[in-house]
C-alpha cells in the first residue's frame, strides 16, 4: 500500500480493535463501555447530585480504593477512565479529582485504621466527600512557602492560615488542609496534612465569585485558632512531602482526565457538525481547512491520553519517582490538546460554536483550567527540565 493510501474501513475497525487489546485491557473496556452508557444518559444539562449519586452506587466513584474499604480494589487507571468517559459524555464530576483520587488515595496509603474506616467506605461509595486545600495566596501550590501552621497545644493539634480556590467546600463534609509543623530536632516547618471537618469552630469559607460556570464553586478558606483531636493528623507527622505527593501525584492524571473527557466531548460535537452542515455542494467537512485541524486534535488528544495512561500505570504499581515525571507530562499534554480541540470545535460551528444551543461556548474558559489548575504548564517544564533533562534552576 502508497503512502498515500488510506486503507479501508474494515482494515481500520480492526487495527484499532488490535492496537486497544494491546494499551486496553477487556476489564478497561468494558468499564470505559458502561460508564460512558451512564454518561450518555445524564448528558450536557446533567445535574451533578444525581450523577454523583449514581456513579457512587454504581461503584464507579470509589474503583480506586481498596475492596475491604467498599472500594473495587483499583488503581488511578481506572479512576481516570471514569472521569474521562464521563467527561466525553458532556458530565465531568470535578470532585472526583479531588474527594476519592486525592483524599481518599492519602487516606488509604497513609491514615490509621480508624480514619480509613470512618472515611473510605462514603469516599467509595460517594455519601462522604471531602476537599482538598492546599494553595494559598501568597504561596500558590508550593509547599515550602505554605504558611497555614499547626502547633500541638496539649494532645490537640490547632491550625492557622488561609487558603483559596478549594473546590466543593460547601457540599464536602471536610477538608483535607495541608498544613506545616515545626520539627522538633532542626526547627524548619515541614507539610503534614489534616482532616478538617466542615463544621469545626474557627473554619470559615466564602464565595470566590468566578467567571467559569461549573457545578462545583470555589472557595476562600480561613481558619482561625481551628482545634483538631490528634487523630485528625493523617500519618507520619515526620513523612512531610512524601505522603503530599502521594496525593499530588494522582492528582495531575486525574486532571488530565479531566482535560481529556472536555477536550473529547467539544471535538466529537466538531466532527457531528462537520459531517451534516452543507453550505456549498459538500458538507463542510470534506474540506482540509476543517477537516485538517479536527484529525490534528484528535491526534493530540490520543497522544496526551498514552501519556495519561503510562502515568497512571506507574503510578499503581508504586513508582512515585516515574509517575511524578509522566503525571506532570499528562497534565501539560492533555491541557494543551483540551485547549486547542475546543478552540477549534468553536471555529468550525462558526457563530453557533458560541450560542448555549450548542453548549462549547462555556468550554472555552473551562479549558483554559486545565492549563492553570492545579499547576500551571510553566511550573511543569520547570519540572521536566531541572527533573528529567537535568538543567539548572533560575529559582
Amino acid at each position: 500500500m502508497s503512502p498515500s493510501s488510506p486503507s479501508s474501513p474494515s482494515s481500520r475497525s480492526s487495527h484499532s480493535r488490535s492496537n486497544s487489546a494491546i494499551i486496553e485491557s477487556e476489564e478497561h473496556t468494558a468499564l470505559r463501555a458502561a460508564v460512558a452508557a451512564l454518561g450518555r444518559r445524564h448528558g450536557r444539562g446533567y445535574d451533578r447530585e444525581t450523577l454523583w449519586r449514581e456513579a457512587g452506587e454504581l461503584g464507579y466513584l470509589g474503583v480506586n480504593l481498596p475492596e475491604e474499604y467498599g472500594g473495587g480494589g483499583g488503581g488511578i487507571a481506572e479512576l481516570s477512565l471514569v472521569l474521562e468517559e464521563l467527561g466525553g459524555a458532556g458530565c465531568p464530576l470535578l470532585l472526583m479529582i479531588v474527594s476519592p483520587a486525592i483524599c481518599g488515595t492519602v487516606i488509604s496509603r497513609f491514615g490509621t485504621d480508624e480514619q480509613k474506616r470512618r472515611w473510605l467506605p462514603g469516599l467509595a461509595d460517594g455519601s462522604l466527600t471531602m476537599a482538598f486545600g492546599i494553595t494559598e495566596p501568597d504561596a500558590g501550590s508550593n509547599s515550602h512557602r505554605i504558611t497555614t501552621t499547626a502547633r500541638r497545644d496539649g494532645d490537640d493539634w490547632v491550625l492557622n492560615g488561609r487558603k483559596v480556590f478549594i473546590s466543593g467546600v460547601d457540599i464536602a463534609d471536610a477538608t483535607l488542609v495541608v498544613g506545616r509543623t515545626e520539627d522538633a530536632r532542626t526547627g524548619s516547618l515541614k507539610p503534614c496534612l489534616f482532616i478538617v471537618p466542615r463544621d469545626t469552630e474557627g473554619f470559615r469559607r466564602s464565595l470566590i465569585e468566578m467567571e467559569l460556570h461549573s457545578v462545583e464553586k470555589q472557595f476562600e478558606l480561613i481558619l482561625d485558632d481551628v482545634r483538631l483531636p490528634a487523630d485528625a493528623l493523617v500519618g507520619d507527622e515526620d513523612a512531610g512531602l512524601l505522603q503530599l505527593f502521594a496525593g499530588l501525584n494522582p492528582e495531575r492524571i486525574m486532571t488530565a482526565a479531566f482535560a481529556l473527557g472536555m477536550g473529547r466531548y467539544a471535538l466529537d460535537r466538531a466532527v457531528e457538525y462537520a459531517k451534516t452542515r452543507q453550505v456549498w455542494k459538500e458538507p463542510i467537512g470534506a474540506h482540509q481547512a476543517i477537516a485538517h485541524p479536527l484529525a490534528q486534535a484528535h491526534i493530540e488528544l490520543e497522544l496526551a491520553r498514552l501519556m495519561m495512561r503510562k502515568a497512571a500505570h506507574l503510578y499503581d504499581a508504586g513508582d512515585d519517582t516515574g509517575a511524578g515525571e509522566a503525571a506532570n507530562m499528562a497534565k501539560y499534554a492533555a491541557g494543551e490538546a483540551c485547549v486547542r480541540a475546543v478552540d477549534q470545535a468553536v471555529h468550525t460551528l462558526g457563530g453557533n460554536g458560541l450560542t448555549r444551543e450548542y453548549g462549547l461556548a462555556s468550554l472555552v474558559t473551562a479549558a483554559r483550567v486545565a492549563r492553570i489548575a492545579p499547576v500551571s504548564r510553566e511550573m511543569i517544564l520547570n519540572y521536566v527540565s531541572h527533573q528529567s533533562l537535568g538543567l539548572p534552576k533560575s529559582y
